[in-house]
């Protein structure tokens, strides 16, 4: 007996060990393994040179990342090196999966359009770190931003409380925001005013199909396209009082979640949408092209309206010149302006377990976040790939702009900023090259119509993440192919109690309930 206890004491002696340990190894990673070498404020972060691996998606703008410019200036005032795996966007998902199942993680996953289960998933099984302690002590750019826009925090914290992955901050309004541009030429040309009113608009598309304002004597104008279904819903929504908050098909009212699938407001704006159609005033490809197709119609200068986030249609159709107007006042009074949420790009960074360095991690990207890093991030080095102008801005030179690879891939070359989901800080200081003159005024038409919040997809733990998945796969697939069927006229308004049923029976009230709780939660003050 007394051996028996001597053994039963020795084993639990070792699991307090191994717990005591297991919790001072912890502590020490969130602190910093080496504390000694690390400084908390300044150039270089570290005394003594450090190295990390990073896992990060490689856009098809973006040359080598260990060849870029404002990695290689960074290294030296950082003193960290940077061993780079970056896997082109066609190879990544299924690369990152790998990586996170493999049992050998990297430290850091950049640019990895992390969803928002990964983040939950992973993080609470431990393979990626919490990172609000973190940047509470040594992220102080990212820590103003937070208490400036809380709704950033609120949609990234996962329901156990924990930070695992971090957004792009998008504090321009102009890049949130898709612009409404009408062909001023061809307003001119017909004597018409910017309509303000759904029966203004309706008259001005009615005139630009059949009074042929590009003058070829062809009846081959495009009254209004979009890129996809979803822009066209959601650029109109607001003049029937429909937001996308919470990253789907909901308005937040007097603090309830209100899904507005069903609601009689959607279908009264079906039924305009399907008058557009039905008359030849919306682009009958609107529910088939893709994003290459709407680019070429905007290319050949036939299109009268559309809704594009920057200057695309007057950099692409040389021959007119295109305006932004206020949204359209729908015919209840709405005239609302749908925008994104300031935290964009979700999962664009997280740290793993395998760092040894989390401290020195997050100085290093919280750099990108102050108003200096990020003209760094997105300009490069002064002198070099950009200068500033008479206002004090930040300008791209001319190499730049007339590199005959395009201007995009030329800045590719530099910085991963191109081709989106960078954990990035985009701000009017830094964003010349998005939201030129023609943005900018386009952008005033538009400001007193915004949203006073706009709230980002919430984080669900794995379990109630599976069941919003279950719902909404099957939701969604009808509630799109519906929409589609009522706009083109394959669905007559006669089956729209049928159409509310068939939604009410996939799991509405439940999704509103889990929703409600989201918001409750996460978001409500």
């Amino acid at each position: 007996m007394k051996k028996f206890t001597g053994i039963i004491f020795v084993f639990i002696l070792g699991m307090l060990v191994m717990t005591g340990c297991s919790e001072k190894t912890t502590e020490e990673q969130v602190n910093e393994s080496t504390p000694e070498i690390l400084n908390e404020e300044g150039f270089p972060i570290v005394d003594e040179e450090i190295s990390l691996k990073f896992f990060a998606r490689r856009s098809p703008q973006n040359g080598p990342y260990e060849n870029m410019l404002v990695f290689q200036e960074y290294e030296n005032m950082t003193n960290i090196k940077i061993e780079w795996d970056d896997v082109p966007q066609d190879n990544f998902d299924e690369r990152k999966s790998l990586e996170l199942a493999s049992g050998k993680l990297p430290d850091v996953f950049y640019k990895a359009s992390l969803s928002q289960l990964q983040a939950v998933e992973y993080g609470s099984s431990g393979i990626f770190i919490p990172l609000e302690d973190l940047i509470e002590k040594y992220a102080p750019n990212l820590t103003a931003l937070f208490e400036k826009y809380p709704e950033i925090k609120s949609s990234i914290t996962a329901p156990d409380g924990h930070i695992y992955a971090l957004p792009a901050i998008v504090e321009l309004e102009a890049a949130r925001t898709e612009k409404f541009w009408v062909n001023k030429d061809w307003l001119e040309t017909l004597g018409l005013e910017e309509p303000t009113t759904v029966d203004e608009l309706v008259e001005v598309l009615t005139a630009f199909k059949n009074e042929d304002p590009n003058g070829n004597g062809e009846q081959d104008e495009i009254p209004l396209t979009e890129r996809d279904l979803y822009s066209l819903i959601n650029t109109f929504g607001g003049s029937w009082g429909l937001l996308h908050q919470m990253g789907n098909t909901i308005n937040i009212e007097n603090g309830e979640v209100k899904f507005w699938k069903t609601s009689e407001r959607y279908k009264e704006l079906l039924q305009f949408l399907n008058k557009l159609y039905s008359e030849g005033l919306l682009d009958r490809e609107v529910l088939t092209h893709n994003q290459a197709d709407y680019m070429g119609k905007v290319s050949t200068g036939r299109i009268g309206m559309s809704h594009v986030q920057g200057d695309d249609l007057n950099d692409q159709a040389k021959d007119w010149e295109y305006i932004g107007i206020s949204p359209i006042i729908g015919p209840h009074g709405d005239q609302m302006q749908p925008s994104s949420p300031i935290a964009r790009d979700f999962g664009t960074f997280a740290i793993t377990s395998s760092n040894q360095h989390p401290a020195a991690t997050i100085r290093w990207l919280d750099y990108f976040f102050s108003e200096e890093g990020s003209i760094m991030f997105r300009y490069g080095i002064e002198g070099e790939t950009f200068y500033y102008d008479e206002d004090g801005l930040p300008e791209y030179s001319d190499e730049i702009y007339s590199d005959p690879r395009g201007y995009g891939v030329a800045i590719g070359d530099f910085t991963p900023y191109p081709g989106g989901g960078s954990p990035q800080y985009i701000t009017e200081y830094n964003a010349s090259g998005i939201n030129p003159p023609a943005v900018q005024e386009a952008q005033k038409k538009l400001d007193g119509y915004l949203p006073e919040v706009v709230y980002g997809p919430p984080l669900f733990d794995v379990d109630t993440a599976e069941e919003v998945d279950q719902i909404r796969q099957d939701m969604d697939a009808y509630y799109n192919e519906s929409t589609a069927q009522f706009i083109n006229g394959d669905m007559s308004f006669d089956k729209w109690d049928d159409y509310v049923s068939t939604i009410e029976n996939m799991g509405l009230s439940r999704l509103t309930e889990i929703y409600q709780e989201a918001y409750d939660t996460q978001y409500k003050n």
